[in-house]
């Protein structure tokens, strides 16, 4: 019999299903105009490179996440109705679906909440001139304050949220574009003092794809919700390449204008030296990031609830945000570049396998295996330990060429997977029409 998170799941129908610029496109936007996106781009690649060479980065990490991180995922929505963690049981297994990518989608999302409680909380006490040193009891306040809300907000009021969302991405959209056009006079005189334009380049494809990795894995999700192959092409590519050139690349060169006073610029250090227009953007992004704050409790709840149904929604939700929260008020989740690297190497090899699972099923959906399928779960691992080649004791060149990793390890799970699966150690699928049809005769 298949476990209840398959065997309960009813396919999105056709009539539900809506046109690209409605669903994905949009929505993929915003993600991208989150603030924790752009953040700390402009630090990594400040002085490293030319303007050209950074919007070059960008469009090559916007093309890599739609074509290795996004499409299959979204094909495979697409075309059976089924979310994640239903079309997952394909490449890990009935029982390993349990795990990757179920619970891991979950275990990630506690992560993005911190990251989101911190910069909403920084943004904040930074509004109002305070010092937003993580670690003080102001801090602590806030952000607990922030964090449950949302949390709450997330499990109870996530369809009022989902109805704000496209007004609340409109904010950052303008408010980019504004701090560009205030700071684009000192583009002219830019050019980096310490070239390195293979360490900018890689950088910064490996920051871009390890921040869209989960949504990308999500793209399942929002595949489900699209009518036909087009749509998840053309909603791919204007809500993902489109948003990066632009969610991107407009802070980084306003960065770029104020290089001169430092090499190390954040987005929220540029929004602090603007003056009075920094001061009320403050306060603008920490409202703009309200959505995805919420989206972050909605997803883990939802991964929790389905995997572990025993448990209340409210409960594991609250659970996780009090761990987000505890990350976010001691600096843990300050980290971004590190998080974005975790998270790569957590979804590159889940991607890369679900992909060559794709291709060996002739670009269909195989069904859920029995068990646990092991050439996806060692895919995972192998692909895991390359995608974290820069966190290990290694030589500073072998870090250096091994970026970025996020791209190997999918190419490594991609590899591994479809080696093991020609190999003959796939177990064997099981209907999901059948086995749905027994469990509601019982």
């Amino acid at each position: 019999m298949l476990p209840d998170y398959i065997a309960k799941a009813v396919p999105n129908p056709p009539e539900k299903r809506a046109p690209w610029y409605v669903n994905t496109a949009p929505s993929y936007a915003g993600v991208f105009l989150w603030v924790a996106f752009y953040e700390s781009l402009g630090r990594i690649t400040t002085n490293r490179a030319d303007a050209g060479l950074i919007l070059l980065a960008l469009l090559v990490a916007g093309l890599l996440s739609f074509a290795l991180y996004y499409y299959v995922p979204a094909m495979l929505g697409m075309k059976t109705g089924y979310p994640l963690y239903v079309v997952g049981s394909s490449t890990f297994g009935t029982r390993g679906g349990y795990a990757m990518p179920g619970l891991l989608m979950g275990l990630l999302q506690v992560g993005w909440f911190a990251v989101s409680t911190f910069f909403s909380t920084k943004y904040i006490l930074s509004g109002f001139g305070s010092d937003p040193k993580p670690r003080t009891l102001l801090f602590a306040v806030v952000a607990i304050l922030w964090g449950y809300t949302m949390a709450l907000m997330g499990v109870m009021g996530i369809k009022y949220v989902a109805r704000i969302a496209l007004f609340l991405s409109l904010i950052p959209l303008l408010m980019v574009l504004l701090v560009f056009l205030h700071t684009r006079g000192g583009l002219a005189g830019y050019a980096p003092k310490t070239p390195d334009s293979f360490g900018a380049f890689t950088a910064l494809i490996a920051a871009v794809i390890g921040f869209f990795a989960t949504a990308g894995a999500a793209g399942a999700d929002f595949g489900m919700n699209n009518r036909d192959a087009r749509d998840v092409r053309l909603g791919g590519l204007v809500g993902i390449v489109l948003p990066v050139l632009y969610a991107a690349g407009l802070p980084i060169l306003s960065v770029a204008a104020m290089a001169s006073a430092s090499s190390q610029f954040t987005y929220s250090e540029l929004l602090g030296n603007i003056g009075t227009l920094g001061t009320a953007m403050f306060f603008l992004f920490a409202i703009a990031s309200v959505a995805p704050t919420c989206f972050c409790a909605f997803i883990a709840g939802n991964s929790f609830s389905t995997m572990i149904p025993r448990v209340s929604r409210m409960a594991s939700t609250m659970a996780g945000v009090t761990v987000s929260i505890v990350l976010a008020i001691t600096g843990v989740a300050a980290d971004l570049i590190g998080f974005f690297t975790i998270v790569g190497a957590s979804f590159g090899p889940i991607c890369g396998a679900m992909a060559a699972d794709y291709l060996l099923s002739g670009k269909r959906w195989a069904g859920p295996r029995s068990g646990i399928n092991w050439p996806g779960y060692i895919a995972w691992a192998l692909g895991f330990l390359v995608g974290i080649i820069p966190f290990l004791p290694v030589s500073a060149e072998l870090k250096r060429y091994a970026e970025p990793a996020v791209v190997y390890s999918f190419i490594v799970g991609f590899l591994v997977y479809a080696v093991l699966a020609k190999a003959g150690l796939e177990p064997k699928t099981v209907p999901v029409s059948a086995q749905a049809a027994a469990a509601g005769a019982e």
